[in-house]
């Protein structure tokens, strides 16, 4: 799903350090692409550390936490988009947010449907108070560190309930790996045909593609990566991640090459404008 067009403004430096040029990307479909390849990478790479080099979950999640922690201080001390930075992030958020739902349900047995509800919730109240402070839910408009937060932390839920509502239809619900594949497919297709055809507001249209796009991603890693006795096409976590890995890393630094996105100052986007 890419951009509405929009009116072309000059761009112009931030006027303080807390009025920042957008610090996140146009969305486009090489943004898709990358976001779902590090929606799968946060599946396999959270398993990879977790199971095959033994780390345990405990270790894992703390570990791949502060490698986060660093990567939004570099993020946010940034003052425009920086592809290799904000790419790093999303990856790493990713991990992050599998894990916080592997440890809710392996470690405390949170059901997976309480666990999904529980971050349905927090994105719904995250949604609500972004709106109520900023007046806006829209990418285009993160160009202060008050909206990036709020960026941030809903990015973080989607992750963890795209997690839980992956590992729900999989496995608690017994789909199995492709029809839980194809259903997240199909909604993201009923999404587009929305936005294209019906006109949904875009900003509406995103969020929901940005938040099933995350089991999707899930379910393609589980399908690579899982052996074929449980469902999986057995390629491993290793070479999953290692793939899709490589992957994102040729396209981040095209990306970089490019000089990433032009600077701009978008014009707002508001829920039912």
């Amino acid at each position: 799903m890419t951009n509405a067009a929009h009116s072309f403004q000059p761009a112009r430096l931030p006027r303080s350090p807390r009025e920042l040029l957008n610090k996140v990307p146009e969305v486009t479909a090489v943004f898709w692409i990358i976001k779902v390849l590090a929606t799968t990478v946060g599946e396999t790479f959270a398993d990879y550390l977790n199971v095959t080099l033994g780390f345990g979950l405990a270790l894992t999640s703390i570990f791949m936490a502060v490698l986060l922690v660093i990567a939004l201080i570099a993020q946010f001390r940034l003052q425009r988009y920086v592809p290799a930075v904000y790419w790093l992030a999303i990856v790493l958020i990713s991990v992050v947010g599998t894990l916080i739902t592997d440890n809710l349900t392996d470690n405390l047995g949170v059901p997976l449907p309480v666990t999904a509800a529980v971050f349905a919730v927090l994105l719904t109240g995250t949604f609500v108070a972004w709106f109520a402070v900023e007046r806006t839910l829209s990418i285009h408009s993160i160009r202060s560190t008050r909206r990036e937060a709020f960026y941030w932390l809903t990015v973080l839920f989607t992750f963890a309930l795209g997690t839980a509502a992956g590992d729900l239809l999989a496995e608690r619900l017994n789909l199995g790996y492709v029809l839980s594949l194809i259903v997240f497919a199909a909604a993201i297709a009923v999404v587009a045909f929305l936005y294209y055809v019906v006109k949904l507001n875009a900003v509406v249209a995103f969020w929901i593609a940005y938040i099933l796009t995350r089991p999707l991603g899930a379910s393609t890693g589980d399908l690579l990566s899982q052996p074929s006795a449980d469902g999986g096409l057995g390629l491993g976590t290793t070479g999953t991640s290692v793939l899709f890995l490589g992957v994102i890393l040729v396209l981040v630094t095209g990306l970089s090459i490019q000089g990433g996105d032009p600077p701009r100052r978008p014009h707002e986007h508001r829920v039912g404008c």
